[in-house]
């Protein structure tokens, strides 16, 4: 049967594919067996193949409006690369130690011995693994060290000086692993011009190259260095005991979070390395090496903190401690009512990350007082009057006090024989209102003996007072003491006016948001969201996480907010915010400590009618909660300026200076 004209075009078609086919194979063939014959002959032939890491970039750091806080720039390592060495080590690296030290210029040594006879291990440092290395008694001395490192490294034909210097190397690449999977970091970061002069001379010193490679750089090296941490070198301690870094696919020579978000977020951080294959001959020599596997950038960490906010309560915080007589330090916290997300975490004293390691002596001293505490998280305080609005909502949420209802003070409150405290003042009959306002010691003593110690506890807890704030960096859960009953006493009276217990500025904050917003207690966070590195993928979003919920009616909300409106109109917080042109409601607090000058605090949140932030600043014997004013209104002015005039300028996804 012939075939008819629409049975023919499948059978064309097919056919010109076939032709296309074999041309495609035939061009291949070409390909392989002609141009890349050598190449592909000489792979063949091979008797090795051996593969290295390629380094990945270290995610970044960005504020929630994406400015730059940690970021990565370029610099220039020295690296040895085994399978390139083929001259005598050891004349390689005394040239590479004399060149740099001609240009002041350090490299790594990570022996644990003085550089200078009489050879000494030298102290807080870990020797262990140096005389497990060797093989050698545990009571073997730097010298017998020394002795057996001049026969295994074979430097017996050097200076004694020249000896020292070699073994420092030596030794650092032994324990780091060099071998050709493993390229050995001899210097890092060093100068634009000793990299020109090593490259020129790269042929004279066979197995070493210049490598541009990643470093982690703060744009303001002091914007919340308590928050953000460092990165640093991994310990010896930590390499296959503690972090076990190494079982963890890290490199010796690897940099690692140290603190704060750059260690709780290493996993993120920290890119994914790639692979460089080498084709080796029967001799060693290298044929070929080819890039199999691409390193990936680690995730682009995006905070909720602002920057602007954050330098502002810096600034300010510094101001005010420096410009109080007694003043020894303080922390001030900002965060979202309604999220728990931390806007800014200011502490003073606080220090310059990229001068840490030369001050770190003076910095640890006890005269520095404590500048790498992270105060604002860990910094435990007894917080005076400002724990009053709780203690308001314990007495009313559990029927032991009406709203409307007065109570007359009379300076002292002698309602036990044995404790017999005293009010600032003597306020007459007052409401609740006016207590809070003029923050009368009296009126408090009467509604936490009315309510009792464990119920007054029990919220304290529940507005995250003495518990774990959640935070994603370290923090303190404070000191809540724990009474077995509500029997009535000195204790429940000092614990109703905010002493006996002690919490941080974090927790502090915290608590005014959940009170703001009704009830609902929030997990405090830093982290906003984490991205790909050039954040063109979002991979997850910190969603508001609510730990409980505590109830408050609206009337007991009203009431308490009303008060707390009071104190900054016409109470004790008047002077600072009394002409503030937003309503603000706020507490002030005087806390007593054991030699005399009290600590300073307060609290905030705005706006009054729709609150969308929480303050909370404590000043280390800053005698009283007035001296904290000034701050509250600089902190005001930072976030309203920043919310209506600062984001505009801000595109989504995009990282600015």
């Amino acid at each position: 049967m012939p075939f008819t004209r629409k049975r023919q075009v499948p059978l064309v078609v097919l056919s010109i594919l076939l032709v296309l086919l074999i041309i495609a194979y035939t061009a291949r063939l070409y390909y392989i067996q002609v141009k890349k014959a050598d190449e592909y002959s000489s792979i063949a032939g091979s008797t090795s193949v051996l593969t290295t890491v390629l380094k990945a970039p270290r995610g970044e750091i960005i504020d929630c409006n994406g400015r730059k806080i940690a970021v990565n720039r370029d610099g220039y390592n020295i690296v040895f690369n085994k399978a390139y060495v083929k001259d005598d080590l050891n004349d390689i690296i005394l040239a590479l130690i004399n060149l740099l030290e001609s240009k002041n210029a350090p490299h790594i040594d990570k022996l644990p011995i003085t550089e200078t006879t009489p050879y000494e291990f030298k102290k807080d440092e870990n020797t262990d693994k140096l005389i497990k290395t060797f093989d050698l008694a545990h009571y073997a001395t730097a010298e017998n060290c020394v002795e057996q490192m001049i026969k295994e490294y074979d430097l017996k034909k050097y200076s004694e000086a020249d000896q020292r210097k070699i073994m420092g190397v030596r030794y650092s690449m032994q324990i780091s692993d060099f071998s050709i999977s493993y390229p050995y970091t001899f210097a890092e970061d060093i100068p634009t011009e000793l990299m020109r002069k090593i490259s020129e001379s790269e042929f004279m010193l066979s197995g070493v190259s210049v490598e541009v490679a990643p470093f982690r750089e703060y744009p303001d090296t002091t914007l919340a260095v308590n928050l953000i941490g460092t990165v640093g070198p991994i310990f010896e301690d930590d390499w296959e005991s503690g972090e076990k870094y190494k079982s963890r696919g890290y490199s010796y020579n690897d940099k690692v979070g140290k603190s704060g978000i750059e260690y709780y977020a290493e996993e993120y951080l920290r890119g994914t390395d790639g692979e460089i294959t080498y084709y080796l001959d029967a001799n060693g020599n290298i044929l070929q090496s080819v890039v199999t596997k691409k390193p990936v950038s680690g995730k682009t960490i995006m905070l909720s903190l602002d920057n602007r906010i954050q330098k502002t309560a810096q600034d300010a915080l510094s101001e005010t401690v420096r410009s109080l007589p007694t003043a020894t330090g303080g922390a001030a916290v900002m965060v979202e009512i309604n999220t728990g997300k931390i806007l800014c975490a200011a502490n003073y004293p606080t220090y310059d990350s990229a001068k840490l390691s030369e001050n770190y002596k003076q910095l640890t001293s006890p005269s520095a007082n404590s500048p790498l505490t992270n105060r604002a998280f860990k910094g435990v305080y007894p917080i005076g009057s400002t724990i009053k609005p709780i203690v308001a909502t314990a007495a009313i949420q559990n029927g032991k006090y009406s709203i409307g209802e007065y109570i007359t003070c009379v300076h002292t409150y002698r309602y036990f024989d044995d404790y017999q405290p005293s009010c600032m003042h003597t306020h007459g009959s007052i409401p609740l209102k006016t207590a809070l306002s003029k923050s009368c010691n009296y009126f408090f003593f009467e509604l936490g003996r009315r309510v009792g110690a464990v119920t007054l506890t029990d919220y304290f807890k529940q507005f995250g007072l003495g518990v774990k704030t959640g935070v994603e960096v370290d923090d303190s859960a404070g000191i809540l003491v724990e009474p077995k009953s509500n029997g009535f006493g000195g204790d429940t009276l000092q614990i109703s006016i905010g002493q006996l217990n002690a919490f941080t500025p974090l927790q502090l904050a915290n608590y005014v948001a959940t009170f703001a917003n009704g009830g609902t207690h929030y997990r405090a966070s830093l982290i906003k969201q984490i991205s790909s590195y050039d954040m063109s993928e979002i991979y997850s979003k910190s969603e508001p996480e609510v730990l409980n919920k505590i109830e408050i009616s609206p009337e007991t909300l009203k009431a308490i907010k009303e008060g707390m409106l009071s104190v900054t109109v016409d109470g004790t917080g008047r002077a600072a915010l009394g002409d503030y042109p937003i309503k603000i409601g706020g507490k002030t607090g005087t806390a007593q400590t054991n030699d005399g000058q009290d600590h300073s605090t307060f609290i905030v949140f705005a706006p009054y009618d729709n609150p969308q932030i929480a303050i909370s600043v404590v000043l280390e014997h800053g005698n009283s909660g007035f001296s904290s004013g000034t701050l509250v209104r600089t902190l005001l002015d930072a976030y309203f300026t920043s919310v209506y005039n600062g984001k505009s300028e801000v595109m989504p996804n995009t990282v600015i200076p």
